[in-house]
């Protein structure tokens, strides 16, 4: 008897619709599993046939061939084990296929018939939705996962004989009941510090707030100890929590590169990813054979830290380019072409010499001009120029770090950032997604405005100091943001004063 069920497998940030077509004939036992599958589904009927078995379902004598449509789209992933263990059920009529066709079904199983936690399941369930399937058959553990999507039927189970049991019935299963409860476990998947444990860098705590109300990236350069990483750290913990769609986008992500815990639903806070200097370009960026996003990804709507910026390699480095400059990546095979969202706020930290001590006035650097000009050549000029607030921070004495008061706490200052992005969200745009850093063009000119003797201060240091037309730009949008910061309508002097400071400090002069 002939059995089609629907499922999906995951292509690049999307997924795509499958139907699992089960044809059982007469003959020897056998079974034949064709339409493109990758070694994980090819490699399902084992786990399915145990499954089966152990659920206390007899199989079937024939030959079973089993065509996932349509043939030529490449199937990956666990996810199709379910699918098709119900396909077979339902060619044996154990299962009313009519029922099972108002589903979509996505799981993973074990030998002993279990359903077990599987990535992908949110895009999978926005595909049922905007389809207009009833609902999703998942395991238990990714039903908070797919709850998260509106008007549609979430049923969940914890093994195969369930499922069976409750399909078998003649009526209709019952679905999970909608939670609110959907950031359960955001917590436990990042980690920040808070402002209060940093002590001085009066400097460096401001820019790191600029950097958070306009969405600027940020890099900071000082010797050892100066609290460089402490403070890129503390980045997540003075930005805005992410509203409905930031975090839907986000929990997205991570469902498709299997991040998300089991029992996991929407990630409500701000992703903050810290690779390590040894990363590769495909890990940094995405790719790979079946393309899957990588760490400009995982950052999207947060911060991505990388520390000792100069230690990675100058390959990977320059990748990043694309993303800071359009907000998402494309990674293109001759299989197809794959849009990911990269949307994130840079944080970078580096000593300004291979000791790190060049300075410090405090310390004797031991590295000679060949070295130190090796060095800072690991990071190209066009890369820098797109981090729009360079900071240099100085590295306090111990006894000045046991006399200063604590500053404020990363609550106090996130009130200020959320005012000030709220201002940006109505000004800069009527659907409240652009941030200043990404302004640019005529809403440039015209949301930056400045009067005359402003005018010629900028263009004296942007003489002086060979700021580049990107330069320009950044600095009026730096001014921009502080401007919001203190609910001020124009730029004022003052403002842009200040912003200039954080790209003329001559941190980089070399790389000019």
């Amino acid at each position: 008897m002939f059995a089609k069920i629907a499922a999906a497998t995951i292509s690049g940030f999307e997924a795509s619709p499958v139907f699992v077509e089960t044809d059982i004939a007469g003959g020897l036992p056998g079974f034949d599993l064709v339409g493109l599958p990758d070694p994980s589904v090819a490699e399902s009927w084992q786990r399915v046939r145990s499954a089966v078995k152990n659920s206390g379902f007899p199989l079937p004598s024939g030959r079973i061939v089993v065509n996932l449509a349509p043939a030529d789209l490449r199937k990956e992933g666990s996810g199709l084990d379910l699918p098709i263990a119900v396909s077979i059920l339902a060619s044996m009529e154990i299962i009313p296929d009519q029922l099972s066709r108002n589903y979509i079904f996505v799981g993973e199983l074990s030998l002993n018939g279990e359903l077990r936690h599987t990535r992908g399941v949110l895009p999978i369930a926005l595909m049922a939705l905007q389809l207009g399937y009833k609902g999703i058959v998942l395991p238990r553990d990714n039903a908070r996962e797919a709850l998260v999507v509106p008007e549609l039927e979430v049923i969940s189970y914890t093994t195969l004989g369930e499922l069976v049991s409750a399909f078998s019935g003649g009526c209709t299963p019952v679905a999970d009941l909608p939670t609110h409860d959907h950031d359960r476990q955001s917590e436990e998947i990042f980690i920040f510090h808070d402002l209060t444990g940093i002590k001085g860098q009066t400097m460096a705590r401001r820019a790191l707030e600029i950097a958070a109300a306009g969405g600027h990236n940020i890099i900071f350069s000082g010797p050892p100890g100066s609290g460089k990483t402490m403070l890129a750290r503390a980045l997540p913990s003075i930005l805005p929590p992410l509203d409905f769609v930031e975090a839907l986008d986000v929990t997205r992500i991570y469902s498709i590169k299997g991040l998300l815990p089991p029992g996991a639903g929407l990630i409500r806070q701000r992703p903050f990813r810290d690779p390590h200097h040894t990363i590769s370009d495909v890990a940094l960026i995405g790719g790979g054979r079946s393309p899957g996003p990588g760490e400009v990804s995982l950052a999207h709507h947060g911060v991505l830290f990388l520390d000792e910026l100069p230690e990675f390699k100058k390959s990977v480095l320059e990748v990043l380019r694309e993303p800071l400059s359009s907000g998402s990546v494309s990674i293109s095979r001759a299989a197809q072409t794959c849009l990911f969202p990269a949307r994130f706020l840079l944080a970078a930290a580096m000593n300004p010499c291979p000791c790190g001590f060049s300075t410090d006035p405090d310390s004797n650097c031991v590295c000679d001009n060949r070295q130190i000009s090796r060095y800072r050549q690991r990071l190209s000029g066009p890369l820098l120029d797109r981090i729009d607030l360079q900071v240099h921070v100085p590295r306090l004495q111990p006894w000045e770090l046991a006399e200063k008061p604590a500053g404020e706490s990363s609550e106090t200052v996130r009130e200020r950032v959320v005012r000030a992005r709220n201002l940006q969200k109505h000004r800069n745009d009527p659907a409240g997604t652009i941030l200043n850093a990404n302004l640019s063009g005529k809403k440039i000119e015209q949301f930056c405005r400045i009067d005359a003797e402003s005018q010629k201060m900028l263009i004296a240091a942007a003489r002086r100091f060979t700021l580049s037309a990107r330069g320009y730009d950044k600095v009026l949008l730096i001014a921009r943001t502080i401007a919001d910061l203190d609910e001020s309508e124009s730029i004022a002097a003052t403002h842009l004063a200040e912003a200039l400071q954080y790209r003329t400090n001559g941190l980089f002069d070399h790389l000019s």
